[in-house]
């Protein structure tokens, strides 16, 4: 039996959908009247949950946004945070504790914005709102699970691809469809991805194994492919490519905008370079087999 967290979100679905696939019993708690736990994990703990679960799988989380305000960071820090200790203290308080615990964590909390095949020892050095958070995330169920033996497994995930994606690659489909979207330097610049259903497929394998993994699809698509297809399922044209020289004259105009422009040099030097990370230990340890997204990515 699993207790899955945030199964209203983009991956927290795929994951009941497929657990349900393979005839696992699923439990899941949120903030919403379906959930069958409800309950705010940034505000409470869990403490009426007292089936024995074999596995808890802790998806909920706050992404998808830049916080302007002070407000806004610790809104991340309530959720990913104190939303996680509530989670493990509810659990330890109602009496019954799982054989494994997967986290559901992010490859933010390298804090790199640049790099290569960035690995698992890599330092941990995220100083943003949804990177530190994570990191102090993971930190507890790692204390957690130690001092419980419990198999911990901690999966860092990069851009996540599949049907209605939430984040960048959404704002990227709603740019192609809308004819404003536009490659710079030729959309060379490779970004590590993954599939939902591929780390859906790998969890109920992770869980008896543990440890901490990053996910990708091992290809790293770059952004012309990646807008390429997007376009060709949306039967838009190619999108067009911005030349770095003009780019390099928009970002300096936007460093004088600010951050409402919608690039500056610190944009501009995100969008040409490559992040990628290795997945390496996975293949090792969990016969990390996954799809191309180039290949398999479908935006509906």
């Amino acid at each position: 039996m699993i207790l899955l967290t945030g199964s209203s979100g983009f991956l927290g679905k795929t994951l009941k959908s497929y657990f349900n696939q393979l005839g696992l019993e699923v439990k899941t708690l949120g903030r919403r009247i379906e959930d069958d736990y409800v309950v705010d994990l940034s505000k409470d703990q869990p403490i009426s949950v007292k089936f024995p679960f074999d596995c808890v799988v802790h998806c909920a989380g706050k992404a998808h946004s830049v916080p302007k305000t002070a407000l806004e960071r610790k809104a991340f820090f309530d959720v990913n945070v104190l939303g996680t200790q509530n989670l493990l203290l509810g659990i330890e308080k109602s009496g019954w504790l799982p054989k494994s615990f997967v986290l559901i964590s992010t490859v933010a909390v390298y804090g790199q914005e640049t790099g290569q095949l960035i690995n698992e020892e890599s330092p941990l050095l995220a100083s943003d709102a949804y990177g530190s958070s994570k990191i102090q995330a993971e930190e507890l169920v790692k204390d957690w699970c130690k001092k419980h033996h419990i198999i911990c497994t901690i999966l860092r995930l990069p851009l996540i691809a599949g049907p209605n994606p939430p984040g960048n690659l959404q704002a990227m489909i709603r740019g192609i469809k809308k004819g404003y979207y536009f490659n710079i330097a030729g959309g060379n610049a490779k970004k590590s991805m993954v599939l939902a259903q591929d780390v859906a497929e790998v969890i109920p394998r992770a869980a008896l194994i543990g440890g901490t993994y990053n996910l990708t699809d091992g290809i790293h698509p770059k952004f012309s492919e990646l807008s390429e297809l997007i376009a060709h399922q949306l039967d838009k044209s190619k999108p067009s490519n911005i030349p770095l020289w003009l780019a390099k004259l928009m970002a300096l105009a936007g460093n004088i905008l600010g951050d409402k422009s919608p690039i500056n040099n610190s944009k501009l030097k995100k969008i040409t370079s490559d992040l990628t990370f290795n997945d390496t230990h996975a293949r090792k340890n969990l016969a990390w087999a996954p799809k191309s997204v180039i290949k398999e990515f479908s935006i509906a």
